[in-house]
């Protein structure tokens, strides 16, 4: 489903992705870990088409660098900060974006309804709280029933109910034959839910751990002495 290979990006000097290789298979979760700065986000970025880099890249078949709006077409994104538009309602948006996949506007109903939102389809999205955002957010994302599914911290904000429940979300759309792929810093997270495990670091995955092998002593190994890093 998304295979990379000799991927480098720089922001002006700064060389972020340094040669990284990485194959995920159809149907699986992945989950990416590693330090703030270690290029998680920008990985991330890159396959969705929202920046880009040198390198083969390949999302479904798509070339996300050369042709991003069809893999975000086949995708859905959860990013690491919340992007919800604050002028329009719960409700609105969730219409703009089902006018925006040329969906059915029955979908929106069902999508308030399966995120327990429908409390909220008239509220402005500058009143929601950041967990609320956050649901949104994932919402959004989950509408169109979409291929594979880059997921950017997305337990960020949510409590420890709806962090299970989005757990088990997660799960089941994968279990349906749908890829996701997620960034997260939570080693518990992606124990609990990963099929397979890359640990980032310096721009490489420096290891892919298997279901079942310890993360959090590699993991612990690689940067118990590594400086704090900021994104």
């Amino acid at each position: 489903m998304i295979v990379v290979k000799n991927l480098h990006k720089w922001y002006g000097k700064k060389h972020v992705l340094k040669g990284l290789n990485l194959n995920i298979k159809n149907g699986e979760i992945f989950g990416l870990l590693g330090p703030n700065g270690a290029g998680k986000t920008t990985l991330i970025k890159i396959l969705t088409g929202q920046t880009k880099g040198r390198g083969y890249v390949r999302v479904a078949g798509v070339n996300p660098i050369k042709d991003p709006i069809k893999v975000r077409e086949i995708s859905g994104i959860v990013p690491e900060n919340e992007s919800v538009p604050n002028y329009l309602t719960v409700e609105e948006y969730l219409y703009f974006i089902s006018n925006l996949r040329s969906m059915e506007k029955s979908e929106v109903n069902s999508t308030l309804k399966k995120f327990e939102l429908e409390n909220y389809r008239k509220v402005v999205c500058r009143d929601l709280s950041k967990g609320t955002k956050q649901r949104l957010m994932i919402a959004a994302a989950f509408m169109h029933r979409p291929k594979i599914l880059f997921l950017d911290e997305p337990f960020i904000n949510l409590d420890p109910i709806y962090q299970r429940k989005m757990r088990e979300l997660i799960v089941d759309y994968s279990k349906k034959g749908n890829t996701v792929f997620m960034a997260t810093h939570i080693i518990e997270v992606a124990e609990k839910m990963c099929d397979r495990i890359g640990i980032i670091k310096d721009g490489k995955i420096i290891k892919i751990l298997e279901r079942g092998e310890s993360v959090e002593d590699v993991f612990l190994r690689e940067f118990e002495n590594a400086p704090i890093l900021s994104d």
